[in-house]
């Protein structure tokens, strides 16, 4: 009776055994079990809409084939609740996930951030359209509706869809992918009104500008030097062109009229351009910024050199300054001077 039993023993134990293999196999293949296939790339990412169901979770993932074992993903995912927790956002795939990191990933919204970049490169309200809805959840449809809403823009910041890019200063914001359209100008607003301070506001005034205009004539001076002391300078010599209602006559006007950014030199042909940009054509300041403005040059602008310059050319050294001068025939002897330079350097465009 006794070897019996022993033999029982033997028997329940290597059940036992066997059950907590066949338990921890199992565990390893739903639960550890990388099962994510990314084609030797380290990570991919996932975009889970608002509002979206747990088949669209399921469509996100099987249409870039980033799942192995779908019936253990969709297994484990019942099984965590993911059907009632899902929560909207960028997600990262790392190339060693399991089920359940992925998963828990999204229930606890674990996102990656969007990194938004605005800079001078986005010249038109159009570029900002399409960056922000390329890099956000924000339709275009929705962001052109609230960039072109006259009265919403000229209750909340004063301005117009012509000068609303007055409005955007040049910075980084790290945000949601699923960041709303009035969360994201809160995040602007912000920006903004660390420039315009009611000091900044006041001395535009005293200056004799509204805000937006400062700005337009800002993205004129930053386009045409980056170095602060030729800023104020290059500012003095358009607003004394303003103030005597002369045309501006600024190159970097018909570069942003004709569309064409890549251009070193302008040609006689190019201010022909009929544009309310080519300042060539028309006198006063053009309807809005020709490029995002940088802070330190709005403040060139406010504290400006006075002076009697009315002409100004770049130095044909290419040191970055410029020559200033208030006679005419002096002004056309250094635009030759800066031509031949120009052409000695091979540069037609």
């Amino acid at each position: 009776m006794a070897k019996k039993g022993s033999v029982l023993k033997k028997t329940i134990l290597l059940a036992v055994l066997a059950l907590m293999a066949f338990g921890a196999f199992w565990a390893y293949q739903n639960l550890l079990k990388n099962n994510v296939h990314l084609n030797d790339k380290k990570f991919t990412f996932i975009y889970i809409k608002t509002n979206a169901s747990f088949d669209d979770v399921l469509d996100e993932l099987y249409s870039q084939n980033i799942i192995d074992d779908q019936e253990s993903f969709e297994w484990m995912a019942k099984e965590m609740d993911l059907p009632e927790n899902i929560n909207s956002g960028k997600y990262r795939i790392d190339a060693k996930m399991s089920n359940r990191s992925i998963v828990k990933m999204i229930i606890n919204a674990k996102q990656e951030k969007v990194k938004l970049f605005f800079n001078s490169q986005i010249r038109t309200k159009e570029h900002f359209i399409d960056y922000v809805s390329d890099k956000l959840e924000i339709e275009r449809s929705e962001l052109e509706e609230y960039c072109s809403d006259e009265n919403k823009l000229n209750e909340k910041y004063g301005l117009n869809s012509e000068n609303f890019m007055s409005f955007i200063i040049p910075e980084s914001y790290e945000v949601k992918w699923t960041t709303h359209i009035d969360e994201l100008f809160n995040l602007l607003e912000k920006s903004y009104y660390k420039v315009w301070t009611n000091e900044n506001v006041a001395k535009a005034k005293a200056i004799g500008y509204r805000v937006p205009e400062v700005v337009t004539l800002a993205s004129i001076v930053q386009s045409e030097s980056n170095i602060k002391s030729e800023q104020q300078k290059i500012a003095g010599v358009y607003i004394n062109r303003l103030k005597q209602d002369m045309r501006l006559q600024a190159d970097p006007t018909i570069v942003f009229a004709n569309g064409n950014f890549e251009v070193q030199r302008v040609l006689s042909a190019d201010k022909e351009i009929d544009s309310p940009y080519n300042t060539y054509k028309y006198k006063g300041l053009p309807p809005g910024p020709i490029c995002l403005v940088n802070p330190t040059t709005i403040n060139a602008v406010l504290n400006y050199t006075h002076h009697n310059f009315t002409y100004f050319c770049a130095n044909p050294n290419f040191s970055g300054t410029s020559c200033f001068t208030n006679d005419y025939k002096v002004h056309m002897k250094n635009a030759s001077a800066y031509q031949e330079a120009l052409n000695r350097k091979g540069i037609k465009r």
